[in-house]
């Protein structure tokens, strides 16, 4: 990846896309944009004097907590895109950042929103309160990938959630801040899904909570509820650990 550069207070980076982002078809996976993303808004809110290192000298780091993206045209392998992101200061307890993915002649190609908390490293609480918040509103962007906040995801009611599979957390989960990476659910929720769906059909939006954190040696069971919206194959995903949930995701084909 090229260095990170920026226009005002948006943040971009040119990307070729690798062999290792890619599926079977050459198309960019979905949680490959997420790794995509959560990359350049590490170096985003880093130049900005609330990143990693900013935070991790208070005891405290970013997490993800809810996002929403919607892929209008999959990038291939050895495409040159480009990726866009800028921060919308907070609402509530989140905090929101945009992101946006551009091909080489300038089209949006995807789009998405999505919702951080900053947690205590050592309690795994939420804080509310400190310097970040007196840098954030002088830098935020009044411009929306997509206008809505990513929402809370629910299963339906009146159908029974499958047990697809057990998941140990393992070493490749597990990220900087000591817990399962944001991704790593994308990666867990599309196995859970029949590999001749989806590797024949395209993944067109995802909304994605991260309810509660997972650690290395937790067994995580996935449940998966199957259905139709407005014309459309939706599959519903939910990681419990212990009865309660980790994860949820509603991915629309």
């Amino acid at each position: 990846m090229t260095p990170v550069r920026r226009e005002g207070y948006k943040f971009l980076q040119d990307i070729c896309v690798p062999c290792y982002f890619t599926d079977a078809s050459f198309s960019l996976k979905p949680s490959s944009f997420m790794d995509i993303c959560q990359e350049i808004a590490y170096w985003a809110a880093s130049e900005l004097g609330f990143g990693y290192d900013d935070l991790n000298v208070h005891h405290t780091a970013w997490v993800l907590s809810r996002m929403h993206f919607h892929i209008s045209k999959y990038p291939k392998w050895r495409d040159n895109v480009t990726i866009y992101t800028w921060h919308k200061g907070a609402e509530g307890l989140f905090y929101l950042r945009d992101f946006q993915l551009k091909d080489a002649e300038g089209e949006i190609i995807a789009s998405s929103t999505s919702s951080w908390l900053i947690i205590d490293t050592r309690t795994r609480h939420i804080v509310r309160e400190g310097e970040v918040f007196s840098t954030l509103n002088g830098s935020r962007v009044n411009d929306n990938a997509i206008e809505e906040q990513a929402p809370k995801v629910v299963l339906p009611k009146g159908i029974e959630p499958e047990l697809v599979k057990e998941h140990t957390v393992s070493y490749s989960d597990i990220d900087i801040i000591g817990h399962t990476n944001n991704a790593r659910y994308m990666v867990w929720a599309m196995d859970a899904i029949d590999y001749e769906s989806v590797s024949s059909k395209r993944v067109k939006d995802v909304y994605i909570n991260f309810n509660k954190e997972t650690l290395a040696g937790e067994k995580v069971s996935i449940f998966r509820v199957r259905t139709e919206e407005e014309g459309r194959e939706v599959y519903y995903l939910e990681g419990k650990v212990d009865g309660r949930s980790a994860f949820t995701v509603k991915i629309v084909f």
